[in-house]
This record gives structure tokens, sequence and C-alpha cells, in this order.
């Protein structure tokens, strides 16, 4: 009997929300970073990544304050609000606790699976 494949994100959570979630641990380490590189380092794309961040604005977890480069262009700097930073702390615990999950699933649908071909090799 086959095992069944089947996808181990088990909480139901949506990559939007894991998209947050690496958003906020980003601007927490580089505040100064534009949203092309976000876009380019997280994977996501420039419009995503724009409305990810008017909704983390929106909700009061980041600000963005003004400063001159050294090429004297307007840039942006994007500042985790202390709400901000106690929410990458409360998604950084669900995000562990999701990931072991998975980790946990996928030991087992591994374990399966490599039952199976056993059961297969016997029959031969």
């Amino acid at each position: 009997m086959a095992a069944p494949i089947r996808d181990v994100t088990l909480s139901g959570r949506s990559s939007a929300e894991d998209a947050r979630f690496r958003v906020l641990r980003l601007l927490e380490d580089n505040p100064e970073i534009t949203q092309r590189e976000i876009s380019d380092t997280l994977g996501l794309s420039l419009g995503g990544v724009n409305y990810c961040l008017k909704g983390l604005m929106e909700k009061g977890l980041v600000k963005v304050q003004n400063f001159r480069t050294s090429r004297n262009k307007l840039a942006y700097a994007y500042i985790l609000t202390p709400q901000g930073i106690g929410t990458r702390v409360a998604m950084t615990r669900t995000f562990l606790a999701r990931r072991m999950a998975e980790y946990e699933a996928l030991k087992d649908e591994i374990s399966a699976l490599e039952a199976e071909i056993g059961e297969e090799g016997d029959a031969r």
C-alpha cells in the first residue's frame, strides 16, 4: 500500500504570514535595505514587498524614516516599532513551532516511504 503524499504545512497558515515574518526579520537586521533588495533576498515580487510593507506600517509594526544617502538621493529606513519587535518575537515562536511540526510530519512520511520500499523489495 502506497504512503499518502501530503503537504507537510500543517497549520494552514498562508505564505503571506511567512513573508511578513521574513520581512520583519530582514528589516530588524538591516533597516536601510531597499524594497528591491528585500525582493531579491526573499524571492518576492517588488509589488508584493511594497504591499507587505504598507500593511506592516498600517498595523504600526514598522515606521519609515527618510534620510539622504551619500549619492545625495532620498532613501528610506524601515524601523521596527516596539510593537513590531514584539510581533516579530511572537511570529518567531509560531514559525519555529510550525516548522518543527512540519519536520516531524516529514520524518514520519520518510519512514513510511522507506517501509514501503522495503515491502516492495521483499515482494520481488
